[in-house]
């Protein structure tokens, strides 16, 4: 991403210091979903983007969150977290009803490309969220029956999973499981995970995406393309299978973050460019990139 887009970028950040608890709610795992009143950041907010969110008002560094769902009509923005430090810890305690101050949308978003109409979605754990808010982009532009997602979590999934009712031809067999609100929108969606969830493929997203994307014809295949966010390792694997089938791969990363604007450069990456390798800061410059600029192939 050019320097141009994210300065340019940064005039769309806007700061919501009431933003408001309308729902919070806890899971298995150590993991909640937050529902926020944040009209300007639902008007604005894109699959991929996050939000600076503060935890505590007597907490001074925010904490960022990625975007799972937002409604622009309703003024809501909704968050999945799980707990693990103290801002997080902080955050799980607010109460519905607080008023807490969030600073965004920001960051670069995915990119659709027409010519790529077959959309696989991978998400692993605290990336999931950037995935169901693509989908609930994707089906909203009447595209779902051509989206496809695979999430993976090592803990319980903070839903209900069930079998699906939508046939996925090219999976394993015993590959069932499925995410509700994406099986209601229309979206095929299986689960993946090592902790013995019934139906659910053990192991990662990448080894169940793999044999179908082996499944497809060559004009179908060349219709494909992949969108990704979860762990370090996760986002490599999925580069290295964009580029074992030739396909385009989009990853949003996640890094440790002070400022979330692109000032204090603390979550820079090493992003191959057309010069050479540069460092990109991941708050402003991303957290989207094409995988192979991040994890080049060997």
């Amino acid at each position: 991403m050019n320097t141009d887009a994210a300065r340019s970028h940064r005039g769309t950040i806007f700061l919501e210091d009431a933003a408001e608890i309308i729902e919070h709610a806890e899971h298995a795992g150590d993991q909640w979903i937050l529902k926020l009143r944040a009209p300007e950041c639902a008007s604005r907010a894109q699959p991929g983007q996050f939000v600076h969110l503060q935890c505590d008002p007597r907490l001074p560094m925010r904490r960022p969150l990625s975007i799972q769902r937002v409604d622009a009509t309703q003024g809501w923005v909704e968050f999945l977290y799980k707990v693990v430090g103290e801002g997080t810890e902080a955050l799980a305690r607010q109460p519905v009803g607080m008023q807490l101050s969030v600073l965004g949308p920001i960051g670069q978003p995915f990119t659709l490309h027409a010519e790529r109409p077959l959309r696989l979605l991978l998400g692993g754990g605290v990336g999931i969220p950037p995935m169901i808010f693509l989908a609930d982009h994707l089906r909203r532009q009447g595209q779902a029956s051509q989206t496809r997602a695979i999430l993976g979590s090592e803990v319980p999934f903070p839903f209900r999973p069930r079998p699906s009712e939508i046939l996925w031809p090219g999976l394993p067999d015993g590959a069932i499981a499925t995410m509700p609100l994406l099986e209601d929108w229309g979206v095929a969606c299986r689960l993946t995970s090592r902790a013995d969830i019934p139906g659910a493929y053990p192991g990662f997203v990448t080894d169940l995406a793999r044999p179908w994307l082996a499944s497809l014809n060559e004009e179908l295949r060349g219709q494909v393309e992949l969108y990704a966010c979860g762990p370090h390792a996760m986002l490599e694997a999925c580069a290295a299978l964009a580029a074992e089938f030739g396909l385009p791969c989009q990853v949003s990363l996640e890094e440790y973050m002070a400022c979330a604007v692109g000032g204090c450069a603390g979550c820079t990456v090493a992003v191959r460019t057309p010069e050479g390798t540069a460092m990109k800061r991941v708050c402003v410059d991303g957290p989207v990139f094409q995988a192979e600029t991040v994890f080049p192939p060997p």
